[in-house]
């Protein structure tokens, strides 16, 4: 690794017991690829837009539906943020709005172990199921879950594929799962001379 790796955590917010993760970027992360990061390692679909909170300025895809938005793609995370405890927001889904707090546990992490630029070291308890209506319909769907008698315990057993375990978290799934985003988004070398 060539560059400066952070450690971050991020919690969803409003939600107890609290889902987490812990996980490594480059300093030099664009905020659009650290969205893409985030996705992966909490477990949401990348189905909605997105947008962070640093300081007073709003960072998003489409800045366009934003009055005072500045489009992600074109700064990177340790441009905007050096100092080590230093926290800001990612607010996914702008209907169920899901927000989280990221904090820099230490923006010169090293650890020798670490084999590639990104990675999941540790999290708590599975990401809410996308479009289950925020925390109170979070709240909802694992209470009629849990309960056979809830009337609505048949419909979401069958909406969410009858296998979601709020209490489940897999490392090494996420880190499948990076190890395909770094594969797929790496600079591929062309060499076009020589072609005829």
């Amino acid at each position: 690794m060539n560059e400066r790796p952070y450690l971050l955590k991020i919690r969803l917010l409003d939600i107890e017991p609290e889902i987490w993760r812990r996980f490594v970027v480059p300093a030099g992360i664009t905020l659009d690829r650290l969205h893409d990061v985030i996705q992966i390692v909490m477990g949401w679909t990348d189905s909605h837009l997105h947008e962070f909170t640093i300081g007073k300025k709003r960072y998003t895809e489409y800045p366009e539906y934003k009055d005072d938005g500045l489009a992600c793609g074109r700064y990177r995370l340790g441009d905007l943020i050096k100092q080590k405890g230093r926290t800001f927001g990612y607010l996914y889904d702008f209907g169920d709005s899901w927000e989280h707090e990221l904090i820099i546990e230490e923006s010169r992490y090293f650890n020798p172990a670490l084999r590639t630029e990104i990675v999941c070291l540790d999290g708590a308890r599975a990401c809410p199921p996308e479009d289950v209506g925020g925390v109170p319909g979070y709240f909802e769907f694992c209470k009629a879950l849990k309960d056979p008698k809830h009337e609505e315990h048949e419909s979401y057993m069958e909406w969410s594929g009858g296998d979601y375990d709020s209490e489940g978290f897999d490392a090494d799934a996420v880190n499948w799962e990076l190890m395909k985003y770094l594969r797929w988004s790496r600079d591929r070398y062309q060499n076009c001379g020589g072609i005829e």
